[in-house]
């Protein structure tokens, strides 16, 4: 028999989510409609069988995106579930919430959102143990399930791993919500978790890749997470860098950067690690293919009113002399009619100081039968595009001692255990056989060493050979 008492709660809950207006974008994720589905199997008194099905659809999406997470689970897999939906969501109050301060916002727009917090809480409250026990009390006998129905109180995978940067704020914010009696006086906390994480995609991760096909950001949920403290040497370029980057994030005028010079020197990996460093501080990176250079007018777009300062990284930027896209990229740089927003820098990098080729038949006197008549503005228009970036930053090959130098430091990294005459001798037998002298190629010997065996503290010698 249903409990009308039980069912009373779970009709509030209902109601409560049908009734949301500005979080209804949750009522669209997989689990939440598995949820809803599920209250109403129960509201409509649905038979035994149906209430079963709607239960295990329920059960097996929640599986499915618990998974391994970057944290602790703040209550059951619904619970934590429904949290993260409502710290990520993009909507109105959230995006408002993270431009401005909260004695801005609208009265109304502030009070829908306290009435979808306490509706939203109707249906954290509706547990495991409850769902669990009204399916159980109203399987018959012929359809009780041997051993009884498995609750979805702990299905997240348990193991050592490294939390996402800005997890502790979202897990400080979850916290507060499951402890509080009402959801509805902690509005103001979520607006100023929104201020300082951002909302929707830009509040749950650091990194993006821009998707041509869709024109959309597609987040990364495991982002190279490369340090400055691994980056040996260069030192005097990461810190023109990092001084850019300090003044775009306090809000002072920065330039757009070009990282130049020799394959394999880290210039890819200084900017990458720009996210590991100033995340917290709301940087993002975007990275952004070359070919989608016809589309920075809609990505900035996409990025003006956010409250986040963003890079755009174009990784391995340069053009073939019949490649015109670059016309493109130069008036996103400087010179088109709409101007670049202030929380927005482009930070590339290339093999060549010149991005755009050239040639000899550029500068061929005018006076040739198939010559230009003005060689040089073929030239002037070529070399404009470098010119754009208002810091060149320049990336050499390193000599041996460098190379060395970076050698060593990332097998002190790793915990390797070798002799350093020996692991300079190889280091130096590894570079010969391979790509040169380059922190790639260093990074890259130290990986191959860390499988061979002996080479651990107490993992035992290496086999003779």
């Amino acid at each position: 028999m249903y409990d009308e008492e039980r069912i009373k709660g779970f009709l509030e809950a209902l109601r409560g989510a049908r009734g949301l207006l500005l979080y209804r974008g949750i009522l669209q994720d997989p689990a939440c409609r598995a949820f809803t589905g599920f209250l109403e199997a129960v509201t409509d008194r649905a038979g035994p069988d149906q209430l079963l099905e709607a239960y295990a659809e329920l059960f097996y999406i929640l599986s499915r995106e618990a998974g391994e997470t970057g944290s602790e689970p703040v209550g059951d897999a619904w619970q934590n579930h429904l949290l993260n939906l409502i710290l990520f969501d993009d909507n109105a109050f959230s995006q408002d919430s993270a431009a401005f301060p909260p004695e801005l916002l609208g009265a109304s727009l502030k009070d829908a959102a306290a009435r979808d917090l306490a509706a939203l809480q109707l249906l954290y409250r509706i547990d495991a143990c409850k769902a669990r026990e009204v399916v159980t009390d109203l399987l018959t006998d012929g359809q009780a399930v041997e051993g009884g129905l498995p609750a979805w109180e702990k299905l997240a995978v348990s193991v050592p791993h490294r939390a996402p940067a800005g997890n502790s704020a979202a897990t400080e914010m979850k916290m507060r919500l499951k402890n509080a009696a009402a959801w509805n006086d902690c509005l103001q906390d979520l607006a100023g978790y929104y201020r300082q994480a951002g909302s929707g995609i830009f509040g749950k991760y650091g990194a993006f890749r821009w998707i041509s096909r869709s024109r959309s950001l597609e987040g990364i949920a495991e982002p190279d997470r490369v340090s400055f403290r691994e980056l040996t040497g260069y030192k005097s370029q990461q810190q023109v860098v990092l001084d850019n980057t300090e003044r775009f994030l306090a809000g002072l005028p920065a330039n757009n950067i070009l990282l130049y010079g020799d394959r394999g020197t880290g210039k890819s990996s200084t900017v990458k690690a720009l996210l590991n460093r100033y995340q917290n501080r709301g940087l993002r990176l975007v990275e952004v293919p070359r070919s989608a250079l016809g589309d920075y007018l809609l990505i900035i777009s996409q990025l003006r009113r956010r409250p986040q300062r963003f890079i755009l990284f174009v990784d391995d930027l340069s053009f073939e002399e019949s490649e015109t896209e670059y016309k493109e990229l130069k008036a996103v740089l400087e010179g088109g009619l709409e101007n670049r927003p202030a929380n927005v820098l482009i930070y590339a990098t290339s093999n060549r100081r010149h991005l755009v080729k050239e040639n000899f038949l550029d500068r061929r006197p005018a006076i040739e039968p198939d010559g230009e008549i003005r060689p040089g503005d073929t030239v002037q228009e070529k070399l404009s595009l470098a010119d754009r970036f208002g810091i060149t930053v320049l990336y050499t090959a390193p000599d041996r001692k460098l190379y060395l130098d970076i050698v060593r430091e990332a097998a002190r990294l790793k915990g390797l255990q070798l002799e350093e005459a020996v692991l300079e001798q190889r280091a130096l037998q590894w570079e010969s056989r391979h790509n040169g002298r380059s922190c790639r190629t260093a990074r890259q010997f130290v990986d191959y060493l860390c499988g061979e065996p002996g080479v651990f503290p107490g993992q035992g010698d290496a086999p003779e050979e």
